[in-house]
C-alpha cells in the first residue's frame, strides 16, 4: 500500500466563502486566507472585494473552469517547491459545483497535503430548510443544460432519498417543468434563494404549483431546489 507524504512542505487550502453573508466566514478561514503565499479564485474582482472587507492584501490569480487544465500542472510545481495555496470559489465550497477537483486530485497525486476547510455550501441549509428527511440524500448538483438532462432524471425516478439541485434562474421553471412531467406534479419541492442574503426566501409546495408560482414570478438569485423522494408506500401502491 502506497502512502502519499508531503516532504517540501507546500499546502494546498480549500477555503470557503460566505454565500451570501458575510459574516459567515470562520475565524480559521481568515487565518488562513491571511497565511498563505497566495490565493487562487474563480474571478479576482469578486475575490478582491472579500479579501479588502477582510482587511487582507494577498496576490490571487485566476482559476476557474476554462483554465484549471492548462494551469494545474504549474501550479502543483509551485505547491512541491513549497507554496502555502488557498483556493476559494466565488462563493460557498470549492469543488462543490466549482473548480477544484482537479488540483486537489493532482495535489494528492504528488504528494501534497491538502486541507478542506469547513464552512458554507448552499446545498446544506436548503436541504435543512426543505422540511424533508436530511439523513440520507442526492445532491446532483447542476442539471446538464441539453443532452442528458432527460436521461439523468429518469435515473432518479426510483430514487427514495431526498434529492437536491442547482439551479439557475432562467432555467428553473423548464427544469420544475421536466421535474414535474416525470415525477408527477403532487411531488413535492422546496425552492430556496438567495440563502444568507436580504431577499431569502424559501417556498415549499408540489412542483405544480412551484411551476405556476416562478412562472407568475420569475425567481433572481441563485437556487437550491430540493426534491422530496419516492415514498415506499407508492412504490408498493404502484407494483
Amino acid at each position: 500500500m502506497k502512502f502519499s507524504k508531503n516532504n517540501m512542505g507546500g499546502r494546498l487550502y480549500l477555503v470557503p466563502t460566505p454565500i451570501g453573508n458575510l459574516e459567515d466566514i470562520t475565524q480559521r478561514a481568515v487565518k488562513i486566507l491571511s497565511e498563505v503565499d497566495f490565493v487562487l479564485t474563480e474571478d479576482t474582482r469578486t475575490s478582491n472585494k472579500l479579501l479588502k472587507h477582510l482587511g487582507i492584501s494577498k496576490p490571487s490569480y485566476s482559476y476557474h473552469v476554462f483554465n484549471e487544465h492548462h494551469t494545474v500542472e504549474g501550479l502543483v510545481s509551485q505547491l512541491q517547491a513549497g507554496a502555502m495555496v488557498a483556493l476559494i470559489s466565488d462563493a460557498g465550497t470549492p469543488g462543490i459545483s466549482d473548480p477544484g477537483f482537479l488540483l486537489v486530485r493532482a495535489s494528492i497525486d504528488a504528494g501534497i497535503e491538502v486541507d478542506c476547510l469547513p464552512g458554507p455550501t448552499a446545498l446544506i441549509p436548503a436541504l435543512v430548510n426543505s422540511g424533508f428527511p436530511s439523513d440520507r440524500f442526492v445532491f446532483e448538483g447542476f442539471l446538464p443544460h441539453k443532452k442528458g438532462r432527460q436521461t439523468r432524471l429518469k435515473e432518479l425516478l426510483e430514487e427514495s432519498r431526498t434529492m437536491v439541485f442547482y439551479e439557475s434562474p432562467h432555467r428553473l421553471v423548464k427544469t420544475l417543468i421536466q421535474i414535474s412531467e416525470l415525477f408527477g406534479g403532487e411531488r413535492e419541492a422546496s425552492v430556496s434563494r438567495e440563502l444568507t442574503k436580504i431577499h431569502e426566501e424559501t417556498i415549499r409546495a408540489p412542483l405544480k404549483d412551484l411551476v405556476e408560482h416562478f412562472t407568475t414570478n420569475p425567481p433572481k438569485g441563485e437556487i437550491v431546489l430540493v426534491v422530496r423522494g419516492e415514498s415506499k408506500r407508492k412504490k408498493n401502491q404502484d407494483s
